[in-house]
Parts: structure tokens; C-alpha cells; sequence
């Protein structure tokens, strides 16, 4: 029987906080077991704020599908169950250096993301996919933070898959219509 140990790592991105991370992977003839979390080595990675994981959430999204770009009062670790997506991220935290700096990431089962809050978290399904969303707070309506659109030229995110504004099975209208960053700069006092 043949087995492959591919271990833990994490990689810093051009957003401040914003992790890559690759999670411990062991194939043997049988398949696969991804180490989704342990805390013990997470906890050398992940932002001190975060204590520990409130909600979790899988959404099942079509291919060529956007959803995002929101920046809700949470931090979050993502990656897929299956699948893969073009993951997008925007820092919108007024305070940090990186404000405004954009990362995308190919997310495949292994790969995941830890996302801090502020940091604004978009992805496109290149196939259908389970997105998996780890959450140290509990979503509640009209919680802070902030939505941009995802087609934001100023941005530069390159979709894989052309996005139709007028499809609301690839985008919903909220996310279409979310401020630009320019908007953003405004609300937040920037310009």
C-alpha cells in the first residue's frame, strides 16, 4: 500500500493577516483524510483574537457562480469539500497597510484560507462546489462590516468564468450593487 504524508503549512499574502494555508493530507490506496482544523497548529497561525470556531457553514454553489465580496464582524477559515473556486479577497480595514490590497487564491480540497475580519471574502465556483466557511462569531442580521462588488474595476479581480449582471443564478443582485472602493474610501472618510 502506498502512502503520502503532505504536511501542514501556511504562507503570509499580500493582505495583512491573510493566510494560506495547506493542510495536513495523508493518501493511502483507500483515499484521502484532510485535517480541516487542530488547534494546536492552527493556533500558531491564526489571528490571537480568534478563540475558537461558533458557526459553520456549507454552501453548495453552481459552477460559474459568485458570491461575495462581504467583510462581515467575523473572522473566517475557508476551503472546499469539493470542488475548487477562485477565491478573492480585499482588505477593507481602514487602520491596516494593506487597505485596499487584493489576493486571489485557487482553492482546491487541502487548500483553505484564513480570512480576518474586515478582509472581505469572495469566491467563483469553477465547477460545482462545497464552499466550507469556519466563523468565530455567530452570523446575525445587520452585523457589522462591508460588501464590495466583486466587479469593481479598480479591484482588477480576472473571473475565470465571465460574469452576466443580469444572471442572478451567477450573481445576486446585493452583490452586484455593492459599493465600488471608492464608495468605501468615501463612507470610511479615505478620500
Amino acid at each position: 500500500m502506498s502512502l503520502n504524508i503532505e504536511p501542514f503549512e501556511a504562507k503570509d499574502s499580500k493582505i495583512e493577516g491573510l493566510k494560506i494555508i495547506s493542510a495536513k493530507m495523508i493518501t493511502d490506496d483507500r483515499g484521502t483524510v484532510r485535517e480541516l482544523f487542530r488547534g494546536s497548529v492552527y493556533g500558531e497561525v491564526l489571528s490571537a483574537s480568534v478563540a475558537g470556531w461558533k458557526q459553520i457553514n456549507l454552501t453548495r454553489t453552481k459552477k460559474g457562480a459568485v458570491r461575495g465580496l462581504h467583510g462581515e464582524a467575523m473572522s473566517k477559515l475557508v476551503t472546499v469539500a469539493y470542488g475548487s473556486v477562485f477565491g478573492a479577497y480585499v482588505d477593507t480595514r481602514p487602520d491596516s497597510k494593506t487597505f485596499g490590497a487584493v489576493q486571489t487564491v485557487h482553492i482546491t480540497p487541502g487548500v483553505q484560507v484564513f480570512v480576518p475580519q474586515g478582509v472581505c471574502n469572495g469566491f467563483q465556483a469553477l465547477e460545482d462546489t462545497e464552499y466550507l466557511y469556519f466563523f468565530d462569531n455567530e452570523w446575525a442580521p445587520g452585523m457589522p462590516g462591508t460588501a464590495l462588488c466583486p466587479l469593481d474595476p479598480e479591484l482588477g479581480i480576472e473571473w475565470p468564468i465571465a460574469i452576466d449582471t443580469s444572471n442572478l443564478n451567477q450573481i445576486s443582485e446585493k452583490d452586484s450593487k455593492a459599493p465600488a472602493l471608492k464608495d468605501l474610501k468615501k463612507i470610511l472618510g479615505m478620500n
